[in-house]
């Protein structure tokens, strides 16, 4: 606790809603909006894929790799990034990397062969690698546990809104920018959703405060009760040295569990257009605009049962409930690859399940883990869960080359969130 004060007994329950009401509305929209912009960054190569590959030659197996080799950079690098956000502090680290990647994305534009192509989606993934994990680090010193999957669903619905806003967007610079000052659409693309990166990392320089303590805009009986509900959520925390997270067996098991996630989001994130494109749909601008629907749904849903989850503490069967519901969307992908309505309900449905999973999940490593604990844990979990983001593209775009279809790749992703499920319900034993 940094004032060393307990909380001032004219905090009712109502006042207290004021205040986090408060910090929300001053942290949430900017974390929100780097958040937008870095996802944007991180997967709008699924919708540059539509013209990149025909104009540079290379087949989906190039691609996919291309697109999952980011997570090995990610991977490398997230436990150093991690730790050092929570040594120098959230808002210099962050804005740096924000900065950085939105310039490497920009960079993108320029590649020609698939080797250039390769070094820099792994440079990305080693800028981006510490920003997730960060934020929900940076969420632990901030908000109690109890109300953690209502904060981690407003700040990850940026993923959903990146696709409400990006996907129409990409598609329209794809096809209105083709040719402008010789440059083809899919370079467009990346120099304009680059730079706003750039930008963001600059307005959290000006924005953000580190911790509690730093917070101007609170007054001091605020910060004592923010303080004093952090350290009634530590209470339940485990206090190791960065090595021992490593042998920490939940620390793997919830690495696991993030594996067989990842292996769904990404396979939706980066294939989600060429899943629309083979329902029937052609004219680019068009599949941006039905890419809105399912992550539009999506949003509701995780705010909706990330808030119920906290009120009723049922984070572990709404959990199983999605994976389940998840599975269920990507194998009828797979059955009405053809159909655009059939399709397009079947890919709500899987979008819906992945990303609702998605704020349920993190509660349950932050229940447990805190101070260095879970700067080294939550970027262990993230890092190792992220190397699906590698398996996942790759895997789908070599079954696409072998089989002339997506199909095959869905199903197996589909298995792995149906065993996510199986293992929640079989090992997380009680509520986060």
């Amino acid at each position: 606790m940094s004032t060393g004060q307990t909380p001032h007994p004219e905090f009712t329950a109502e006042r207290e809603r004021l205040v986090y009401a408060k910090v929300i509305w001053r942290i949430i929209p900017v974390i929100f909006l780097c958040y937008v912009v870095a996802y944007l960054d991180r997967v709008n190569v699924g919708f540059a894929k539509l013209q990149m590959l025909s104009d540079l030659q290379w087949s989906d197996t190039i691609y996919g790799l291309g697109a999952g080799i980011f997570f090995i950079g990610y991977f490398l690098f997230e436990v150093p990034s991690n730790i050092m956000l929570h040594k120098v502090g959230a808002r210099p680290w962050i804005a740096t990397i924000m900065i950085i990647w939105g310039l490497l994305s920009v960079c993108t534009m320029f590649v020609k062969t698939p080797m250039e192509f390769y070094v820099l989606r792994f440079f990305l993934g080693i800028a981006e690698s510490g920003f997730f994990p960060g934020v929900i680090l940076y969420f632990t010193y901030w908000f109690p546990p109890k109300i953690r999957a209502q904060i981690g669903a407003l700040f990850m619905t940026a993923i959903a809104l990146s696709g409400v806003i990006g996907s129409p967007v990409s598609g329209w610079i794809i096809q209105n920018f083709h040719n402008v000052n010789g440059w083809n659409g899919w370079q467009w693309l990346f120099l304009l959703e680059g730079m706003p990166s750039v930008v963001m990392g600059l307005v959290v320089l000006a924005c953000l405060d580190n911790r509690i303590d730093d917070a101007k805009w609170l007054t001091a009986e605020e910060k004592a009760l923010l303080d004093y509900r952090i350290a009634e959520g530590a209470k339940q925390h485990v206090h190791l040295t960065t090595m021992q997270v490593f042998g920490d067996r939940r620390i793997w098991f919830l690495s696991l569990l993030y594996f067989l996630f990842i292996m769904g989001l990404y396979g939706i994130s980066f294939w989600l257009p060429q899943i629309i494109k083979d329902t029937g749909v052609k004219d680019v601008f068009n599949i941006g605009l039905l890419s809105m629907i399912p992550y539009g749904i999506a949003a509701v849903s995780m705010v909706l049962f990330s808030k119920i989850a906290d009120k009723n503490g049922t984070h572990r069967r709404y959990l199983a409930a999605s994976a389940f519901a998840g599975s269920a969307g990507l194998i009828l992908c797979g059955i009405f690859a053809h159909n655009v309505v059939f399709g397009m309900a079947a890919l709500t449905l899987a979008t819906v399940g992945v990303l609702t999973m998605m704020p349920l999940f993190w509660t349950l490593p932050t229940a447990f883990l805190g101070g260095t604990a879970a700067a080294a844990g939550i970027a262990v979990i993230n890092s190792f869960g992220n190397l699906a983001g590698f398996v996942s593209p790759y895997m789908i775009g070599a079954i696409t080359d072998a089989t002339q279809s997506s199909s095959g790749g869905l199903y197996v992703i589909a298995v792995c969130l149906a065993l996510f499920a199986v293992l929640v319900l079989w090992k997380v034993k009680k509520p986060a």
